[in-house]
């Protein structure tokens, strides 16, 4: 199974990036007329967020095609306890079950994604399908797929990624939040009262 790990990560993150990413911003932007792309630039605290973002992305995309070059380099930071067959299965599992759901609900947000906060056009408020139990399905969903990566390849750096990666999302939610309530007020008030920023289960 190791081997068809080396091929797999690759792959997927390919995929994601490709699908999630790339082939949703060129769609938004037909519809909208300008780029979902909406990171600022500059030296706020806001921009500092983003930058790093994007490094950790970087850091992710470069150390996922990494042991299709270097068959050995998981065993220089590997975490033994969690090299098991089981963990790898669960980790793949995860990875594309997180896939399939970030698309659902980048197609249920349709022309309102962004990758930002877009303070130029007004957005619509999203509650249906995914969005009934996550305030921020996507956001989840990447959670899970960083915590996927992490149990098909247990590393140390892995880890890193899935903790400082963790962090920089729940710093871009709440910053979100903040806009979506200066945007629709006690709508979002109601909607951020009855669902869970990550996962309501009821």
């Amino acid at each position: 199974m190791a081997d068809f790990i080396r091929f797999f990560i690759p792959i997927y993150f390919i995929m994601f990036f490709a699908v999630s990413f790339l082939g949703v911003s060129i769609a938004v932007a037909k519809k909208i007329g300008k780029n979902p792309n909406v990171l600022p630039k500059g030296d706020s605290a806001y921009a500092l967020v983003g930058w790093y973002f994007k490094l950790i992305l970087a850091v992710l995309c470069i150390y996922a095609i990494l042991p299709l070059l270097f068959p050995n380099i998981k065993e220089e930071f590997n975490i033994h306890i969690l090299d098991a067959d089981l963990f790898r299965s669960s980790g793949m599992g995860l990875m594309l079950l997180a896939f399939i759901w970030v698309v659902i609900a980048q197609l249920q947000m349709r022309d309102s994604w962004r990758i930002g906060i877009d303070e130029h056009m007004k957005t619509e408020l999203i509650t249906t399908g995914l969005f009934q139990y996550s305030r921020n399905p996507i956001f989840f969903g990447m959670t899970l797929s960083l915590t996927g990566f992490f149990f098909a390849f247990p590393t140390m750096i892995a880890f890193f990624l899935l903790i400082i990666g963790s962090i920089l999302m729940q710093i871009q939610i709440r910053l979100e939040e903040e806009h979506l309530l200066r945007q629709h007020g006690s709508v979002y008030l109601t909607y951020k009262k009855r669902v869970g920023r990550m996962l309501s289960l009821y």
